[in-house]
């Protein structure tokens, strides 16, 4: 009796507790609501966007053909004059004139006091263009007060009438708008603003289609755009007694929430409608179909022009992709709203879940209490999952889920006291043999996974060079050790990031693996990825160092011998070798060890003999996927080894990265690979004599990027044509590990 008193008081607080939150205190759960329904967004998967909306994009390319933004008006003119001939239903412009165009002929002979008559005016050009084609101008509205003061009201041919209007609207009210200059605003058909106003996470999930400025209302760039599409004069904003409750262009009910602002029911990610360069519009050279009767946007997706916003979908997006959306929401009468009447049911559902949270706390089983927990869950999910995707109807779905979940929670813990009492939790702790990233992935695989397997790794060693000389310059162990945990971090975070385990740090080395004890794709890709990006941050680690007074003396001993700070060796090499739990009973670790492991721990140590930073075998090299610069080093048997593996080395991504690796350009780079694998091909025919002349050739090159190599091989040549060998494989043995 007293648990079930206890139960239902609990079940009454958290009840009307999730009311008054929901009704009061939406601040608190909105962005956990939001996210949820970002989410059923992204499973829904991606929609095909309306094939008759096109987005002319000032991209990169563009801007590199016609220059910088912004473009003389004469462009932009020609650009709007080639749609309109090719037939364009309609433009929008997601881009504001606001200033005069200072390149214009006439401006600039004006002021410099020089005749100008007769000269040509961009501006007037662009402004007749306007008025001679199917475009709508755009503008924004600084919605905070700046220092700026208001001047000027922006055009639109739209009539709009408000029913039932309260006393005090909660439209949004901007500061001041930012026009057109007036010589284009005034030749104008009409316009619309293009504002997009994220959420607090900044993500935009909506938009206002409707603002009131200075006691007027004005129409967005995208139900101004629908509007003179569907060929309606008038705009209905209608009231009801909790506020706006929707817009109306003829037929279309467009339902928006109270202020003014319609949930934007995105497509998918960005391009889910067709891009169109502008370069290839201004140049006349797009298929006349992809632009003949279509509801055209012209927009940026080009970074530097700073109109790039986060969607549900992605964090990076195009903003005049977001009107492109709402135009084909409203067009197809597709939307994602929450109707007046939304409101009672989700209080209703509240009450409801939580009186069957309560009957399922009073099941005698606690797994059947749990199951049906579980199944109350995924029946909130799935219904309003299928009311949002399939019906446009939002419903809140976070507050009932924690009521339901902390009434669980909580309760069964009422349960767990008052029947239980006080009982040992834990008698026994269990030893742990792993570390907890590895005992993570051990938990959610269902194979025993601690036992030890045969399973093909990607083995990765680095090592600091120069150690003794930096432990020296340090001069005591705490300041060595806080450079090494300088070091260590970082590249321990770039192991990890990439699908790595870090295995262990022995001394200033590093060990790791890809594909244990979870399997991975492209292991070895992710394997030298990471380790090309660790010979990238070096340059940002040795900057913040050397800017680090701590360091002084390290700083100094690097400058004095013309070194780095921190440089290191890499070898990765692929192969099959034995993992799981390894050590004594006391003491254990996860681990690996094998041929391939030896292996990976030479081809490190012969990263000093081939002045190489990234060394890898031809076992990791057969399996890479990706675009790299490799140079054959050098066919080698290693101490401990009788058979051959080739040895090779990466200088870097063989795609646009940041500053190269490498010290010379791409072209000479690529040169120099070329003749030296010549010369290595010539050396493995035996033919010494040319491969002597090639590398003879490349040592005397004063842009050569592997300084050590090419003696190593003008010293091997020079022997084998002293002294011939008999049989010649073009092995080379190494008798020790570097």
């Amino acid at each position: 009796m007293r648990k079930s008193l206890l139960q239902i008081l609990f079940t009454l607080i958290v009840m009307v507790g999730s009311v008054v939150g929901y009704l009061y205190y939406s601040s608190f759960w909105l962005p956990f609501e939001y996210k949820i329904k970002d989410r059923m967004l992204q499973s829904r998967g991606e929609i095909k966007g309306d094939e008759n909306i096109v987005i002319i994009d000032i991209d990169e390319k563009s801007l590199k053909a016609l220059g910088q933004w912004p473009w003389s008006r004469d462009k932009v003119a020609k650009l709007l004059e080639n749609l309109s001939n090719l037939g364009v239903a309609i433009v929008g412009l997601d881009v504001v004139f606001a200033e005069a165009d200072n390149s214009s002929p006439q401006k600039v002979l004006s002021q410099l006091g020089l005749p100008h008559n007769n000269v040509p005016d961009y501006d007037a050009i662009f402004a007749e263009t306007i008025a001679n084609t199917p475009t709508i101008v755009g503008y924004v509205f600084a919605l905070t007060p700046d220092s700026i003061e208001p001047e000027g009201s922006p055009k639109s041919a739209a009539t709009i009438v408000e029913q039932n209007r309260p006393k005090h609207s909660s439209l949004i009210k901007p500061y001041r708008a930012i026009l057109n200059i007036p010589q284009i605003q005034k030749q104008a058909y009409s316009s619309g603003y293009f504002n997009t106003v994220p959420d607090n996470d900044g993500i935009v999930r909506s938009i206002p289609l409707v603002m009131e400025y200075d006691g007027v209302l004005y129409p967005s760039l995208s139900l101004e755009m629908v509007r003179i599409l569907l060929g309606e004069k008038r705009v209905n904003i209608v009231y009801d007694e909790s506020g706006l409750r929707q817009i109306e262009i003829g037929e279309h009910v467009i339902p928006t929430d109270f202020f003014g602002r319609l949930m934007v029911n995105y497509r998918g990610g960005q391009n889910s409608y067709r891009y169109i360069s502008a370069i290839d519009v201004y140049n006349n050279s797009v298929d006349p179909l992809h632009v003949k009767d279509k509801i055209a946007l012209l927009g940026t997706s080009a970074a530097g022009l700073l109109d790039l916003r986060s969607t549900p979908f992605e964090s990076v997006y195009a903003g005049v992709e977001v009107h492109a959306n709402a135009i084909d929401n409203i067009l197809h009468q597709d939307y994602i709203a929450k109707p007046i009447w939304a409101l009672g049911v989700d209080i209703l559902s509240i009450v409801l879940l939580s009186l069957l949270t309560l009957a399922i706390l009073l099941f005698p089983s606690a797994f059947f209490s749990f199951v049906a927990l579980v199944a109350l869950n995924l029946i909130v999910i799935v219904a309003h999952y299928y009311c949002m995707v399939y019906q446009g109807i939002l419903l809140n779905t976070i507050l009932p889920l924690a009521a339901i979940n902390i009434l669980f929670i909580v309760g069964q813990a009422i349960n767990y006291f008052l029947e239980i009492r006080q009982k040992e939790l834990i008698k026994h702790k269990f030893a742990s043999k792993v570390s907890p990233a590895v005992m993570n992935n051990i938990l959610a695989s269902e194979d025993d996974v601690l036992q030890g397997i045969e399973k093909e790794i990607t083995i990765f060693f680095s090592d600091v060079r120069n150690f003794t000389a930096i432990s020296e310059a340090a001069g005591d162990a705490k300041k060595l050790i806080h450079l090494m945990n300088a070091y260590m971090d970082p590249m321990s975070q770039i192991i990890i990031r990439s699908g790595g385990t870090v295995d262990k740090f022995i001394g200033d080395a590093i060990m790791a693996y890809w594909n244990a004890p979870i399997s991975i794709e492209d292991h070895a890709d992710k394997a030298v990825t990471a380790a090309l990006q660790q010979l990238h941050h070096l340059k940002t680690l040795n900057a913040a160092l050397k800017d680090n007074p701590e360091f002084d003396k390290v700083t100094a001993m690097a400058e004095e011998k013309g070194i780095p700070i921190i440089d290191i060796g890499i070898g990765i090499n692929t192969g099959v070798a034995i993992v799981g739990e390894m050590g004594t009973s006391s003491r254990s670790d996860y681990t690996v060890i094998g041929d391939p492991i030896n292996l990976g721990s030479r081809l490190e140590s012969l990263c000093k003999y081939y002045n190489s930073h990234l060394t890898i075998s031809n076992f990791t090299k057969a399996q890479l996927k990706g675009d790299y610069i490799f140079r054959f080093l050098d066919l080698v048997t290693v101490k401990g080894k009788s058979e051959p593996v080739e040895v090779w080395q990466i200088h870097d991504f063989d795609t646009p990265q940041q500053e190269p690796l490498y010290t010379v350009s791409y072209e000479a780079l690529q040169e120099e690979l070329t003749l030296h694998h010549d010369a290595i091909a010539l050396y493995k025919e035996a033919r010494f004599a040319e491969a002597l002349c090639l590398f003879e050739a490349l040592q005397k090159q004063e842009t050569k990027t592997n300084y050590a190599l090419y003696p190593i091989y003008i010293e091997r040549c020079s022997h084998y044509i002293a002294f011939p060998p008999t049989a010649f494989n073009g092995v080379f043995v190494h008798t020790t590990k570097g």
